[in-house]
């Protein structure tokens, strides 16, 4: 009885361990009913609204399905521009052998002068019928003839070129001319939409589409001040000067150049920025060419090893490694040696960034310069001069 007892009372006690345990994993832990199971949280769209960048409302996040507006918007101010120039050719190289010389003498020409046709493109940038293009599509032409959108021709002549930048300006006579509207490229990011309008080996007016690949390109060879944006959009041989947009159709740029191998597109194409192009369009246009300011130096990137050996805590600024007797910084006292930190209160990392900013003051100002000698800060005023013609890109 006792023992029938015992057992009565050890299932009673089993039974009240189990509800126990059933009623904590029910109340307290339900997920472990879930046996064998493995559960994955995920968020599907549009369960919830895609936070918002910068600040942005969700209607300006909307992409359009199309770009046909802004192409339409700028397409009818890309014009095609038809070139010819007169070029020499060499009808063998027999005939300038000194003893094919001596029994014929000069009898026999060497040469003969061929018109070489080539294709490019433009851009209307003013209803005055200004065009802005790149200088290697006219350079040495002895006719311009520029196609029009709306099929209309026109000769155009040059206003003035600018080889530093591979840019020129064009004008032809015409009325009721559309220009496009000129955007803001210093704003641009890597990853904006970029639409490039040209004419791509003659085929006529063509729309490429990519994004910004990069911006401030330089050390491309390509130009003595290069401050290129990079797209993926496809540019190709006669594309050249014409139109880089954005998504509204605003011009951003002036197509100049791609990186190929073949000699077709590879995704990697170069534009000129509209801030750089516009103040040298201005210039051209209002004094026929561009004044460069200069100070006579030669400058090179600070890297960690000569920071090291300067003893400075970073490679923030410019080695002048090179100054010119009597130019404006040797009269202004500028050494060999010295380490540019700053011009006009703007800090200078990079020798070109350097450059380009001294290129764009106005002869005969002062500049501040941030200059680090033996160690101490010191602050020296040049006055900019016109740069030389033939002048090296080291200014």
């Amino acid at each position: 009885m006792r023992i029938r007892n015992f057992f009565s009372f050890l299932l009673q006690t089993v039974m009240a361990g189990l509800a126990a345990a059933f009623l904590y994993v029910l109340l307290v832990e339900p997920a472990l009913l879930e046996k064998g199971s493995n559960i994955v949280e995920v968020r599907e769209t549009g369960t919830q609204e895609p936070p918002a960048l910068n600040g942005d409302s969700p209607a300006s996040r909307v992409e359009p399905v199309s770009y046909a507006d802004a192409v339409e918007r700028a397409a009818p101010a890309v014009v095609n521009v038809h070139t010819a120039k007169i070029i020499t050719r060499q009808i063998h190289p027999l005939l300038n052998d000194p003893i094919f010389k001596r029994f014929f003498g000069e009898r026999f020409k060497n040469s003969h002068k061929e018109i070489e046709t080539s294709l490019g493109s433009g851009v209307l940038i003013s209803e005055q019928g200004y065009i802005l293009t790149n200088n290697h599509v006219i350079s040495g032409a002895v006719e311009i003839q520029v196609l029009l959108a709306d099929g209309r021709k026109a000769s155009a002549t040059i206003v003035g070129t600018d080889a530093d930048t591979d840019l020129a300006v064009l004008h032809i006579e015409a009325d009721n001319l559309p220009s496009i509207v000129i955007g803001d490229s210093n704003g641009l990011r890597v990853g904006d939409i970029s639409l490039a309008i040209g004419n791509p080996f003659g085929v006529g007016q063509t729309v490429t589409m990519g994004i910004i690949s990069a911006t401030r390109r330089d050390h491309l060879g390509i130009a003595t001040y290069e401050d290129f944006i990079q797209t993926d959009a496809a540019i190709n041989p006669g594309n050249s000067g014409g139109a880089l947009i954005n998504a509204h159709g605003e011009l951003i740029g002036i197509n100049s150049a791609i990186y190929s191998r073949s000699g077709g597109s590879q995704g990697i194409g170069f534009a000129i920025p509209i801030s750089l192009a516009k103040g040298v369009m201005k210039q051209i246009i209002e004094q026929g060419h561009v004044v460069r300011g200069w100070l006579g130096i030669e400058a090179q990137d600070l890297t960690p090893e000569l920071a090291e050996s300067f003893k400075l805590p970073t490679t923030e600024g410019v080695l002048i490694s090179g100054v010119l007797r009597d130019g404006p910084a040797d009269n202004a006292g500028i050494l060999p040696g010295d380490i540019v930190t700053s011009i006009n209160d703007t800090r200078v990392t990079e020798a070109t960034e350097a450059m380009k900013i001294i290129s764009i003051q106005q002869p005969d100002t002062s500049i501040t310069l941030g200059v680090i000698r033996d160690g101490k800060l010191r602050t020296l005023k040049p006055r900019v001069s016109r740069r030389p013609e033939k002048a090296s890109p080291q200014d």
